[in-house]
């Protein structure tokens, strides 16, 4: 993947107008792309450098500035916390102009354990909790910075960033902050820009502080191994990630995809052989909360908009859930963040049986999006690959370091002038004093005497006179020396970029030992959890009238005899059964198939349309309309039907000489818009799809395909002919006058096909 911005903003375009008028097309354009950069880059997304977004960014700065640090100016145990009025005030006072909710609510955020993986803000009081309570008021709550936030901003003074005016020019603010380790990665970020968005994940920091140091020793790391080093995302509420680590290299990768996860659970064993399911992890964005909403959602379902009655299914999946499950209970509390405990409907019901069912049906097994969108070094807001995200970041680290070094540097060359000066003093403090006495203008006396700098010559007026004691000159000699050591190792460091590497590595290490904790969310490879609700499988019939009413008949009372369907005690007569239907309705077809079958409806818009035998409405009534099971788009029709097992094949067919044959199976979808699986175009239409094979039934399969034509032909070729399950034309090798063979579509050969069906 190129690093190519995702969003190149064009300059507006220049005004050809006078100015005293104004175009409305080039000022809407110039005013909505201002709009546009102010929420990409002052809003919406992180910096790759360090992570943060600019709000947070502010905060954190302002509560520096405000002596807020964990550690204390003198090593004590901290700042003691302040009220977050004073905080947020004190950010939209000097940084940003804008609500205070947005301040404090993005304060709140840095302050939630269950949020970020590595909270920079340490709270006291409120600040909600993963059930989506909200926190308390900013005038109750109290903040002060976290200990982690020293690898934010230990090295701000020292040259390392830029910065820029504040909104009125009465101050400076960071553009970024010298970040130590890459915090993009460890907390992730997550949010909505104008034409994107990005939701990065969190990382532990153990493992990206590998990486790192892997890199800078080998940039030419492979992405196998870059990947071992970071197996994937690491959750602030743990969990499990199910996906493969082939998903995730692809994620990874791209910079795009998307995870599936689940909670993590425990079983206690209780008296007299009982048993219980507790939760105590949940996937990302899930609360305890919403998975009690949605098990009442099952066992106690609503009335749809626009229905009478609960629907089939969803009978069906209130009888599931509650032949497993007697009750659930959240126990959550300080002493356990999670702990849902999940009752079964009696202790013979199997273990797996109840997980299976609250996985497929509740929150505790979702998918978590990836999307490293961010702004890169060059300022613009970009789609970058994990390997991307590391190597700027690097490249921006080892910036930081050369210009903290350079600063330095530039202070210990200071101080080594200084002391110089100092020590010639010492050496002649007689005369000094005899000068400084004597003379009218001492400064320009002193350094026409000893050659010294003004700086020098400044710095000697100044001296206390305590500090020309004898034991003053063995001091100065002391630190001299270990100044002049400090001075060999900054400008090794800066003309060496070995050492450069080296101090990289060192620093990284030493920060993650400080800083590392365990992994908490599991990585482990599994089967996405589907529950199939049990039908019995026996013969019925699939009855479908014209206008697309649909129910299914038993077939209990009824038997097949070689003169076709009879009553069981009337076994010699051919009396099938009948059907009754509404007025101005009639049979369009009736399917003989077993309750495990699908039906499949076929849309003029060439979709698919499948529902389950099993959700059929059965009994002696006219059934149940057809478009009350699936979503079907506006202006379109059902034109055909089918039912059968899902290993029948059909051949689909337009009449435009298309064609090809595909499995039931191929055509089922979860979706209640169906699947679309026959392209239509314009002036087309669907032919009735015609079976092919049918074992369950005992019919032989077709071996050729006839089609005829409005023009009274016949036209017929070999079934091989066909491709399955993808769409192609239908290739003639003969004609019905035995013309010589010509391939290419019916319409070549004078056909306009009205139907196209099996040959046996």
């Amino acid at each position: 993947m190129t690093d190519q911005p995702i969003l190149d903003f064009p300059a507006p375009p220049e005004r050809e107008q006078p100015d005293d008028e104004l175009n409305l097309a080039s000022y809407a354009q110039r005013a909505y792309l201002e709009y546009a950069l102010s929420v990409v880059k002052g809003r919406a997304l992180p910096d790759v450098c360090d992570g943060q977004k600019p709000v947070q960014r502010r905060i954190l700065y302002a509560m520096s500035r405000m002596g807020l640090g964990f550690g204390g100016t003198n090593g004590n145990t901290g700042a003691k916390p302040v009220k977050c009025a004073r905080v947020v005030g004190d950010v939209l006072g000097r940084f940003h102009p804008h609500g205070d909710s947005s301040v404090y609510d993005a304060a709140v955020r840095m302050a939630q354990d269950f949020s970020l993986r590595y909270p920079l803000v340490d709270g006291q009081g409120n600040f909600g909790s993963r059930d989506g309570d909200g926190a308390a008021a900013m005038r109750y709550t109290e903040a002060r910075l976290a200990k982690i936030t020293s690898l934010l901003l230990d090295e701000i003074d020292e040259g390392t960033v830029d910065f820029s005016p504040n909104y009125d020019g009465s101050t400076e603010e960071p553009n970024q902050l010298p970040a130590r380790l890459p915090f993009a990665l460890l907390n992730g970020a997550s949010g909505i820009a104008v034409g994107l968005a990005t939701e990065i994940p969190s990382h532990n920091l153990r493992e990206v502080a590998d990486a790192c140091i892997a890199l800078i020793k080998s940039p030419d790391l492979t992405d196998d191994e870059l990947y071992a080093l970071v197996p994937g995302p690491d959750f602030p509420g743990g969990g499990q990630i199910i996906s493969s680590a082939a998903d995730i290299a692809d994620a990874y990768r791209t910079g795009r995809g998307s995870l599936k996860c689940r909670a993590r659970w425990k079983i206690e064993e209780l008296a007299r052989g009982q048993w219980q399911l507790v939760v105590t992890e949940l996937p990302p964005g899930v609360s305890t909360q919403r998975v009690l909403e949605e098990i009442e959602e099952l066992t106690n379902p609503k009335i749809k908009a626009g229905k009478k009655a609960l629907s089939l299914e969803q009978n069906q999946l209130k009888a599931t859930v509650l032949s497993v499950l007697d009750g659930v209970r959240d126990e959550s509390s300080k002493d356990a963040a999670v702990r849902l405990v999940c009752e079964p409907k009696t202790s013979k019901i199997g273990q797996q049986e109840l997980i299976n069912t609250l996985l497929a049906h509740t929150s505790l097994e979702t998918s978590s999006p990836i999307n490293l969108t961010m702004i890169g070094l060059d300022g613009r807001p970009t789609q970058k690959s994990l390997r991307q995200m590391f190597t700027e970041w690097i490249a921006f680290r080892q910036s930081t370091i050369e210009r903290r070094t350079r600063h330095r540097l530039g202070k210990v060359l200071d101080r080594i002038h200084i002391l110089e000066g100092r020590a010639l003093v010492l050496l002649n403090i007689d005369e000094v004093i005899a000068i400084i006495r004597q003379s009218d203008e001492p400064k320009a006396a002193l350094i026409a005497r000893f050659q010294l700098s003004e700086r020098q010559a400044e710095d000697i007026l100044e001296i206390r006179l305590r500090q020309l004691a004898r034991l003053e000159a063995i001091k100065i000699e002391q630190e001299l020396a270990g100044l002049r050591e400090e001075q060999h190792k900054l400008e090794d460091i800066l003309a060496n970029p070995a050492s450069l590497r080296r101090l990289m590595v060192k620093e990284i290490e030493g920060d993650a030992k400080t800083f590392q904790d365990a992994r908490r969310t599991l990585i482990q490879a599994e089967k996405k959890a589907v529950l199939e609700i049990k039908v019995v499988d026996e013969p019925v019939t699939v009855v479908v009238s014209q206008k697309g009413w649909v129910r299914v008949v038993s077939q209990k009372g009824w038997v097949r005899t070689q003169k076709g369907w009879a009553s069981r005690d009337r076994q010699g007569a051919t009396d099938a059964p009948q059907y009754a239907f509404k007025a101005g309705d009639a049979l369009y077809g009736s399917f003989e198939c077993r309750t495990v079958d699908t039906l499949l409806a076929f849309g003029s818009n060439g979709r698919v349309y499948s529902v389950a035998v099993s959700l059929l409405p059965g009994g002696r009534g006219d059934g149940q309309p057809i478009t009350s099971l699936i979503e079907l788009e506006s202006g379109t029709q059902l034109l055909f039907y089918f039912a059968g097992p899902v290993e029948a094949s059909l051949l689909l067919s337009s009449s435009a000489g298309y064609g090809f044959t595909a499995t039931v199976a191929h055509m089922i979808s979860r979706q209640k818009a169906g699947k679309a699986f026959v392209t239509i175009n314009e002036g087309e239409t669907l032919c009735q799809p015609s079976l092919v094979a049918n074992a369950a039934l005992g019919l032989p399969a077709a071996t050729h395909v006839a089609c005829a034509s409005t023009g009274g032909r016949i036209l017929t070729f070999e079934l091989s002919e066909l491709k399955s399950d993808e769409t192609l034309e239908i290739r003639s090798l003969n004609n019905a006058r035995g013309a010589r063979a010509r391939k290419g579509k019916l319409a070549d050969l004078g056909f306009k096909p009205v139907s196209i069906t099996r040959v046996a």
